[in-house]
């Protein structure tokens, strides 16, 4: 075969380029009915999305790695999709549940106990959340990605708590997501006013007649809340998108005083994915607790991270992230604590914990601190990265427990601190469920890399 007949080789993509075609003249298209202070918005943050870098925090320019995605036959998706909604299907262990399948409305309910919340589509009435939508200093980062979803998103979900308002229930907010060669940029506000309490559970499954082979889907969305003064959210988060979706998703979050805020993430699908989330402990003596897992396989890839920022007095922040990875699944774990000047008394605490369950997985944690003020309860950081603990086998084994059981012991229990913060017992159910389906899909390759 001569050169000129070999076959093209693909053109090389550095590694922070995604391949999603971009067109600032979709703007024009998205932005025809919409009003002025949104159109400005959109190209503003068009603007930065332009301009800025794939990685803009200098610890982690190394360890970004887009070429995974394919995504250059996709088109972003402009269209209001209206949808029929169906106003049952509420699940008797939940107080409210927002279905959006493929970019469309479908299912909306809400338990009487949950009336006076309010549930709907941002697009509903843009001018009641002018204020939050353009509060993107305070909530959206200076983030590449992120000012791209700020851009072009065209669906959206608005969870409004209003003050003194307790729901005993969790609120359901469903995307079923993966028809190939669309990209769908959705934003999610969710506010809470002083004294409110409520649960979140966001799940991300496979939309009906999703192809895990088909050509690659891109979904990228926000989640930005705001916590009024002693007000508590546990937001719990189960990822189970097909293999042909690459996922970005940006969680930030602002907290008032005595506010506190409970996040449980789970990451088990998808191709490529990167979660980052951004927790500002405004309000003196609140506090965040976060957690998030990876169980990776084959060839995905998984780019964590986590910035928290204390600037109130006493607060309080427990960080912890943890990736067991089979196969040749590579995952980034990064994180970083800001202890601001005016942060006297905090006490914070970053963990993270890569398991690799194969001798091509790999796995990198890179935890770091910056104090602007010595007076800490605590500032501390963890990280480590191996194989299983050979003591903890052979504790187990040494009481009749066979080897293979007792690996998926250690690893289904090493994630399982996100299963237990699920405030609804279903989900709780099904992440188990995933989690032990995706240790037996693996547990031929974990066996014959043991034997090796």
């Amino acid at each position: 075969m001569t050169a000129s007949a070999a076959r093209p080789r693909p053109a090389r993509r550095a590694l922070d380029e995604l391949s999603l075609p971009v067109d600032a003249s979709l703007l024009d298209e998205l932005t025809a009915d919409e009003p002025g202070w949104l159109i400005e918005d959109r190209h503003a943050a068009f603007d930065a999305w332009s301009h800025l870098p794939g990685e803009s925090n200098l610890l982690y320019t190394t360890y970004i790695d887009l070429r995974a995605a394919d995504l250059e036959g996709a088109s972003i998706d402009v269209e209001r999709r209206a949808g029929s909604v169906d106003g049952g299907g509420l699940p008797g262990d939940a107080d409210a549940i927002m279905e959006i399948v493929d970019g469309r409305l479908t299912t909306l309910a809400v338990s009487d106990a949950a009336a006076a919340i309010s549930l709907r589509p941002l697009l509903d009435d843009l001018d009641a959340v002018r204020d939050e939508l353009l509060a993107t200093d305070a909530l959206i980062p200076d983030d590449k990605f992120a000012q791209l979803t700020r851009a072009f998103w065209s669906q959206g979900v608005l969870v409004d708590i209003p003050a003194g308002v307790r729901l005993d229930k969790p609120i359901v907010i469903r995307w079923g997501l993966g028809a190939p060669g669309r990209a769908l940029l959705t934003r999610t506000l969710v506010r809470l006013g002083a004294g409110a309490s409520a649960s979140i559970v966001e799940e991300f499954v496979p939309a009906p007649g999703s192809d895990p082979t088909a050509a690659q889907s891109f979904f990228a969305g926000t989640m930005e809340v705001t916590l009024g003064d002693g007000a508590n959210l546990q937001v719990a988060s189960l990822q189970e998108l097909p293999a042909n979706v690459v996922a970005f998703q940006h969680r930030a979050a602002s907290l008032g005083e005595a506010a506190t805020l409970q996040w449980a993430l789970a990451q088990l699908g998808g191709r490529l994915v990167r979660s980052r989330v951004d927790n500002r402990l405004v309000g003196d003596r609140s506090s965040v607790r976060q957690v998030e897992i990876v169980f990776g396989a084959e060839e995905q890839l998984f780019d964590l991270t986590s910035y928290t920022t204390h600037i109130g007095k006493d607060t309080t922040g427990d960080l912890l992230s943890k990736a067991a990875l089979l196969e040749k699944a590579r995952t980034y774990l990064k994180g970083l604590i800001t202890i601001e000047r005016s942060a006297n008394g905090t006490d914070s605490f970053l963990g993270e914990f890569g398991m690799n369950l194969s001798k091509a997985a790999r796995s990198v944690a890179i935890p770091s601190l910056e104090i602007d003020q010595p007076d800490c309860r605590r500032a501390a950081h963890s990280s480590s990265v191996g194989p299983i603990d050979e003591t903890q086998l052979f504790y187990l084994e040494s009481r009749g427990i066979p080897p293979d059981e007792a690996r998926k012991f250690i690893v289904l229990g090493f994630l399982e601190p996100v299963v237990a913060r699920v405030p609804l017992a279903s989900a709780q159910d099904r992440l188990r469920e995933l989690l032990e389906e995706k240790w037996i899909a693996g547990t031929d390759g974990v066996a014959g890399e043991a034997a090796a």
